[in-house]
């Protein structure tokens, strides 16, 4: 299965010291949360470790970047990624433009690729049974006389159920979210990759309490969260 490693943009605002609300979460620079990975049998894998690196106002929207590192299982640092991140007051979004790992941006280049994209966001207050925006990557470019076709899409996003969870890092009352995503590049040949994936996500935590992947049915690999500081 293809890894996707998340990556974004330059930074396009300062840091600032001080804390911020986003849909009734408290963020500040320095705070941040661990996830474990494990595989489908449950071996652990490795871990996440998300840092908030910086927190500022823009155009009246809380903006704040994630920084990621991935360890191991003997603790030895792999990728680092940065997330970019909004709120509106009503909304957390992410920057689309972050679902495009930077192993994948770099296969692109000399293919003057032209990208847009649809963010992903949650709402301040989910329910069960909610439908949520789909989200998307879509490039288009070319390679000599070939084109080149590039789109991503998270789409079926459901709020299936509520849900009593507990991880190391506590017991959380979770909304269970499923969604599918397809990757399709078009470069001579036609190349797809569908999964599916739950994902659970509890009131005062920013990013998901565990998820799930899945292909064809299969359970692929899953994370938890570990850690809250």
């Amino acid at each position: 299965m293809k890894r996707f490693v998340f990556s974004a943009l330059c930074l396009l605002f300062c840091t600032v010291s001080y804390a911020q609300d986003c849909i009734g979460i408290t963020l500040k620079a320095g705070n941040g949360f661990e996830m474990n990975n494990y595989d489908g049998k449950g071996k652990a894998t490795g871990k996440l470790v998300y840092k908030i690196a910086n927190v500022a106002s823009e155009a009246g929207k809380t903006v704040f970047t994630i920084d990621l590192e991935t360890f191991n299982t003997k603790g030895k640092s792999g990728m680092k990624n940065t997330y970019k991140m909004k709120c509106d007051g009503n909304t957390m979004m992410l920057d689309a433009s972050s679902l495009v790992s930077a192993e994948q941006m770099k296969s692109f280049e000399n293919m003057e690729m032209k990208f847009t994209y649809d963010n992903i966001e949650y709402p301040t207050k989910l329910s069960v049974g909610q439908n949520l925006k789909d989200a998307s990557v879509k490039g288009e470019g070319k390679s000599g006389p070939m084109a080149i076709t590039f789109k991503m899409l998270i789409h079926n996003r459901t709020v299936e159920a509520q849900e009593k969870l507990t991880t190391p890092a506590g017991a959380f009352d979770a909304f269970k979210i499923t969604s599918d995503m397809t990757m399709e590049t078009l470069m001579g040949m036609n190349m797809k990759f569908e999964m599916n994936s739950i994902s659970y996500r509890a009131p005062g935590v920013i990013w998901d309490v565990k998820t799930e992947t899945y292909r064809k049915g299969k359970l692929m690999g899953y994370s938890e969260l570990t850690k809250i500081y």
